[in-house]
């Protein structure tokens, strides 16, 4: 059955016309008596058989061509007046085309049906008058008559305005998605200029570490071997930690330059996580903080992402969790990562001011916490918790996937 109406959709001509046949049918009908012979007050056979015929392809031709459709319905009415045939059943195609042409057809043809369809009850009354009615009588006839035809026109006025709206709105749709799409791309580009600026002070701090201690290598390396063996221990990991994060920096896009002149500084990392739950405790929101498995030092990236992510967290728990909110940040050691898990019991933000950046959309909400955790290989779970409030959930490894 739904095959049948997707088909009947698509060829709305094929509807049309079988429907122009059913009414060229009935009008046969009606114009032939049980003798064989024309009905009264009907003219000529031939002559009303031929406006049958004309107004059922109107019928069958009325959404192909709604225009000329108007314009051979207002001739045949002409010519139904001049011939004296008498209405029939083929006039419903007057109510039919005047709908249409209101609907889907230009606006002058729709302006002229409506004309027409005013002035056809009144000229048949006039044309073919009740004779046993008074002229009070033959008026209010006529005034009945029109009234489908103004109606007709109506209702096809009103699909034109409603079509209309609704294209109106998904123009609308379409462009509020795409206005969202390039403001999603604008952010994302945003973020990962950020990220790769603090990656670049990371490797920057890294290679400093790295030249102060060669430095000191070299000033006790007779006086003190243990010490220099020591200080090009401390230049093998850096360096190789420099490398790891000079990797992760080429895979960024990078749209600034660093401001020159400046001094290269360390990153916040996982330590001053702390200190940032002790500001936030400071500002009136409490902070359930706990550390689970042995702390050990961790790639600088890893560390920062982790540190952003919290950040970011509390930011919005304090944005958006009420006056009554709470949270808790939980950091878990394992064998090859870091988990974080920071919640809320808030009233929270709605997911989408997560992922647009904020309510003011000066954020980065989720679309900064997403590219972060790409960065390193990790995977970032977060939504509304069922009992109410914001839980954000992340998995830092400690080597990214490849």
């Amino acid at each position: 059955m739904q095959r049948l109406y997707d088909f009947l959709r698509r060829h709305p001509t094929w509807v049309d016309g079988f429907w122009a046949l059913v009414l060229l049918g009935l009008s046969g009908m009606s114009v032939w008596s049980i003798n064989g012979a024309p009905g009264p007050h009907h003219g000529s056979l031939g002559a009303a058989l031929a406006v049958s015929f004309v107004l059922s392809v109107v019928v069958a031709l009325r959404r192909l061509m709604p225009e000329k459709m108007v314009l051979l319905a207002a001739a045949t009415g002409v010519a139904q007046l001049v011939l004296d045939v008498e209405t029939t059943v083929a006039d419903f195609a007057m109510l039919v085309i005047i709908y249409t042409v209101a609907a889907v057809g230009a606006r002058w043809a729709s302006r002229f049906a409506l004309g027409g369809g005013l002035c056809a009850a009144a000229l048949a009354q006039i044309r073919w008058p009740q004779q046993e009615a008074s002229p009070a009588g033959q008026i209010a006839i006529a005034v009945f008559q029109t009234v489908p035809f103004a109606l007709a026109w109506v209702l096809g006025d009103s699909m034109r305005t409603r079509r209309a709206y609704f294209a109106q709105l998904e123009e609308r749709a379409a462009r509020l998605e795409k206005e969202r799409e390039a403001q999603a791309k604008v952010a994302v580009a945003a973020e990962r200029a950020r990220i790769a600026r603090e990656l670049h002070d990371v490797v920057a701090h890294n290679v400093s570490v790295m030249v102060v201690q060669a430095d000191g290598a070299a000033y006790v390396l007779d006086a003190a071997p243990d010490q220099a063996k020591k200080a090009l221990e401390t230049i093998s990991s850096t360096g190789r930690q420099a490398l790891a994060e000079m990797r992760r920096l080429l895979g960024v896009l990078r749209t600034g330059e660093h401001q020159e002149g400046g001094e290269y500084v360390p990153q916040p990392d996982v330590e001053q996580i702390k200190e940032l739950v002790e500001q936030c405790r400071g500002s009136g929101l409490p902070v359930d903080f706990r550390i689970e498995g042995t702390p050990r030092p961790l790639p600088s990236g890893v560390e920062l992402t982790a540190y952003r992510i919290v950040q970011e967290a509390l930011t919005n728990t304090r944005k958006h969790g009420g006056p009554n909110a709470g949270a808790s940040v939980r950091l878990v050691y394992f064998d090859d990562g870091l988990g974080l898990l920071v919640e809320d019991d808030g009233k929270g933000a709605p997911h989408e001011l997560y992922e647009e950046g904020g309510a003011d959309g000066q954020g980065h909400g989720l679309i900064g916490m997403r590219e972060r955790v790409g960065m390193v290989g990790g995977t970032l779970d977060a939504g509304p918790r069922p009992g109410g409030g914001f839980r954000i959930s992340a998995l830092l490894p400690l080597k990214p996937a490849h």
